[in-house]
């Protein structure tokens, strides 16, 4: 009687452990949410390449990618005297892509970036007797432009073909000694190395220190006659490279007569040179299409001001920032204009333009874009 009730309950405890487990909660696949636009100081350099992508096969329909295209320029102003204009608003301009008004996303002034800069020395035979003042006039930029913990400076030569005697650094002195050391001789290959400068340094310079934005000035100072006469690459590439690096690049002209003003006549001391050869004409252009300037110097004591124009220029910029509505990445050049209606004789000073490029998976070559 006593093994009824423990037989009962064992038959009890059987049955539940055959029934069937309730079906658990199902958890939908967490969503990728669409990026956001962000500021040109967050932004990694970019020629508006970035297009939208639908998800690859076999991706879960929920996961939506999406990139956001940007184009960033820097740029100076200049009024009708050639002075510095920097209290301008963005509602002071208006961008054309291609004679198409854009509108502008993102405007800030740009008055204090670390800058980065390449020093490029013609170290050709045809500047044999002129290499001293080249010595002596990137030597005194460089001391007189690069701020302690802020700012760093590297130096190529260029003959048969570049080289970099000095990379990165914020040491004046270390890149004085490695350009008194440079000897003249060969051919002039102009246009590789600001190809390579631009590929291969200036496309990634190094950081700002400690917890500054990841935003520098990318400057190229290019001291030669012009006379290319060994490049592999065109003086389009050599453009190209400089316009996807965001490289602005100023020009100074060895092509004439370097003396001083104390060895002339005190009467002719106003004298300049009004002449420019095809290489200077070259570095016009090199300058120009850029966004910089190309300085043409009669007297060595004439690089001094010059020096002052381009640190002023440099600590003085606007940075604006638009997603072109007319682009395709298919490798086309896009004229870029910008206007300040309201103020007539001011001048703008900006790269005239990008190319339309997607860039290979792995590849170095930098899109064209903001100033990072």
């Amino acid at each position: 009687m006593q093994r009824k009730p423990i037989l009962i309950l064992a038959l009890a405890l059987v049955a539940i452990l055959l029934l069937p487990a309730p079906p658990s909660a199902q958890q939908p696949p967490p969503l990728v949410s669409p990026q956001s636009a962000p500021s040109p100081a967050s932004t990694p350099p970019a020629s508006p390449n970035n297009d939208a992508q639908a998800p690859p096969a076999g991706q879960n329909p929920a996961v939506i990618q999406s990139r956001v295209n940007l184009v960033d320029i820097l740029f100076t102003v200049l009024n009708r005297r050639n002075k510095l204009v920097p209290d301008l608003e963005k509602t002071d301009f208006k961008i054309f892509d291609d004679k198409a008004p854009q509108e502008i996303r993102y405007f800030s002034r740009q008055t204090d970036l670390p800058l980065r800069i390449g020093m490029l020395l013609d170290t050709s035979n045809s500047i044999r007797d002129r290499l001293k003042f080249e010595q002596d006039a990137s030597t005194n930029f460089l001391f007189s432009v690069l701020r302690h913990n802020k700012d760093e400076a590297f130096v190529m030569t260029f003959d048969d073909e570049p080289q970099v005697i000095q990379k990165f650094t914020g040491d004046a002195g270390a890149l004085r000694d490695e350009i008194f050391k440079t000897r003249a001789g060969g051919g002039t290959a102009i246009y590789d190395a600001i190809y390579s400068a631009c590929l291969n340094e200036l496309s990634h310079p190094p950081r700002p220190p400690g917890d500054q934005p990841d935003v520098v000035r990318r400057v190229m100072i290019l001291i030669s006659d012009g006379d290319d006469n060994l490049s592999t690459h065109t003086r389009a590439e050599a453009i190209e490279m400089a316009q996807r690096a965001s490289v602005v690049i100023y020009t100074i002209s060895t092509s004439t007569q370097w003396i001083a003003l104390s060895q002339t006549d005190p009467s002719k001391a106003a004298n300049r040179k009004n002449h420019l050869t095809s290489g200077d004409e070259i570095l016009k252009d090199l300058a120009e299409e850029t966004g910089g300037r190309a300085f043409f110097p009669y007297h060595v004591d004439d690089l001094d001001q010059s020096f002052q124009d381009i640190g002023d220029e440099l600590r003085n910029q606007y940075s604006i920032a638009y997603s072109p509505t007319n682009y395709v990445t298919d490798g086309r050049y896009h004229k870029i204009r910008i206007e300040t209606p309201d103020h007539k004789g001011y001048q703008v000073r900006a790269r005239r333009g990008y190319f339309a490029r997607a860039n290979a998976v792995g590849a170095r070559t930098p899109p064209a874009g903001s100033p990072r």
